[in-house]
């Protein structure tokens, strides 16, 4: 394994190694809060289509 690091700057590789893991790991929470079942921050969106559908009943006089 050393002999990588003599390929390798060890600084420049472990910079560019956190900085693509800081970056993917937006990337994954940006997507979970795109989801209605993992955004914990608004909660789940009520179902617009289930929302539009309502039943109007005649009120009858009594």
């Amino acid at each position: 394994m050393h002999k990588v690091w003599l390929l390798f700057d060890p600084r420049r590789t472990l910079v560019a190694l956190f900085t693509f893991l800081f970056i993917l790991a937006l990337l994954i929470h940006f997507i979970l809060l795109s989801t209605d079942r993992f955004n914990w921050l608004e909660g789940p969106k009520a179902n617009k289509a289930a929302n539009a559908i309502t039943l109007a009943l005649p009120h009858l006089p009594a």
